[in-house]
């Protein structure tokens, strides 16, 4: 009986034993998951955040043409789109982060984020497509654009739209006031055009201010706040923004890399934050510095565009309309007129023929152009992509040879799009020449065909953001023809 209860003795501690080993395995294998689940990260974006914030500055004294708005708060939207890691970056994937600057009409927001599907299944918007491959964008709204301060004595009020010219012989008839243009894309008379019956109910107004509403400086000025945002908020790796100027955002873009600016010292503070620059369907050929043109500048500050003056960003010359099947992707026009119209405060209460159904209106300010020709872009240092839509009747394609023979650095790319308009980063393709007879499409897969300049665009983009190159090249001439396909030009 001794040997049997020593037996049993012996297999209790070998139970207790078998237990504990395995209750260690359970928790060495729990602690092995923990340190696992702990090193794990993501080498690419598992989605995408979109969020908007303010930054509020006061308007520096002279800055601005009217001198009511000196030293007044104000604030710019911004609007961000960056990429998100479920599971935390990798260490070794870079941070990256652009600031994209809109046009003469456009809010960043919708300008940046179309939110309109393409056929493909994407979106228009680049920067959800700049994002999803790691790029943390920042689109402003400039003072005056989108939801960012537009002043009420500004271009909250609705008789500070233009009013009837004066008369040739420079009189003016009507006790309203009358105004004068200093470029056709400040046209006279919108308050009688657009305005008459909502909201100014059958009269015209005089004005508050009588004045253009910004200088091109102005606007530089805001850009050089949002580079400071948005070095601080995505902290880059290189500590460094790529900057991109889309349309008269180009001038804007390149007064803010002028060393020499003589309204704003500090440029060589801003050019050392910037690695890149993209000029896209830029404007080109503007006065050094601003002076007055011999009629004068605009005397009114504030614009208005209806739904058939956003869809005109789309307009070709019309024997390439018929030939660029597909440029215009349905649906495209009517979600930016939407995203305008959802950015407006006072302005979606403006427009129409019906007292009680206003159709609304977007706002934009009138400013004189300068900062932008080829002294300035002959002492340019930035590494340059300059795009260009060949179909463009906004600003035409000779400015983008024109800015590429100009710019002196060893690193810069021209590419030119066919099939393209002053809308490229929304445009697509359909039909039989979307597909190439040989090649792939830029951006592309071998066999599928081109999803359109929007597309091409994207991929450009990232390329160089990157790496400084397009197509693998650090420098050179390239066209893109209507299947997509890239190749060097002379």
């Amino acid at each position: 009986m001794l040997a049997a209860a020593g037996a049993g003795r012996r297999w209790l501690l070998l139970g207790v034993c078998l237990i504990m080993a395995a209750v260690g395995s359970s928790n060495s294998m729990a602690a092995a998951n923990i340190t696992s689940s702990a090193r794990r990260c993501d080498k690419g974006p598992t989605g995408v955040e979109t969020r908007d914030h303010w930054l509020h500055f006061r308007v520096p004294p002279g800055l601005m043409p009217d001198p009511q708005f000196d030293g007044r708060r104000a604030r710019l939207q911004v609007h961000r789109v960056q990429p998100v890691y479920a599971h935390g970056k990798c260490p070794s994937v870079p941070t990256r982060a652009a600031v994209l600057i809109h046009g003469r009409i456009q809010p960043g927001p919708a300008a940046f984020d179309l939110h309109q599907p393409t056929p493909e299944g994407d979106k228009l918007s680049v920067q959800e497509g700049l994002a999803r491959a790691g790029i943390d964008t920042f689109a402003p709204s400039l003072l005056g654009y989108g939801r960012s301060t537009r002043f009420g004595t500004g271009l909250d009020d609705p008789g500070n739209a233009s009013l009837r010219p004066y008369l040739p012989n420079g009189t003016c008839p009507y006790p309203e006031g009358c105004d004068r243009t200093h470029a056709p894309v400040f046209p006279l008379d919108q308050q009688g055009a657009l305005l008459l019956t909502n909201p100014l109910g059958g009269q015209r107004r005089a004005h508050s201010s009588n004045v253009r509403f910004a200088r091109t400086d102005t606007f530089v000025r805001d850009i050089r706040q949002v580079i400071d945002d948005a070095i601080a908020r995505a902290k880059p790796t290189d500590g460094k923004v790529t900057l991109l100027g889309w349309s008269a955002g180009g001038q804007h873009v390149a007064r803010t890399l002028y060393a020499t600016n003589p309204v704003l010292p500090g440029g060589s503070q801003y050019i050392a934050k910037v690695n890149r620059v993209v000029f896209l369907d830029s404007f080109f050929g503007t006065p050094t510095e601003e002076t007055p043109p011999p009629t004068g500048f605009a005397t009114f500050p504030l614009q208005v565009n209806n739904a058939a003056a956003v869809s005109g960003t789309w307009q070709m010359p019309p024997e390439r309309e018929a030939a660029c099947t597909g440029h215009v992707v349905p649906g495209s026009q009517q979600q930016l007129w939407s995203q305008f119209l959802q950015l407006e405060t006072v302005g979606g209460e403006w427009g129409g023929d019906d007292p009680g159904h206003p159709t609304g209106l977007s706002r934009s300010p009138t400013f004189s152009s300068y900062g932008w020709n080829t002294t300035v872009a002959q002492q340019l240092t930035t590494p340059s992509l300059v795009i260009h839509g060949l179909e463009d009747t906004a600003a035409p394609p000779t400015n983008s040879t024109a800015i590429y023979n100009n710019l002196p650095v060893a690193n810069k790319v021209l590419v030119q799009v066919q099939c393209a308009s002053h809308a490229l980063l929304y445009e697509g393709c359909s039909g039989p020449r979307c597909t190439p007879r040989s090649g792939a499409p830029y951006g592309g897969r071998p066999g599928e065909p081109w999803a359109g300049p929007h597309a091409t665009l994207k991929a450009a983009l990232i390329e160089w953001i990157k790496s400084g190159t397009f197509n693998g090249a650090a420098n050179g001439r390239f066209i893109v023809n209507e299947s997509g396909v890239a190749s060097a030009s002379p």
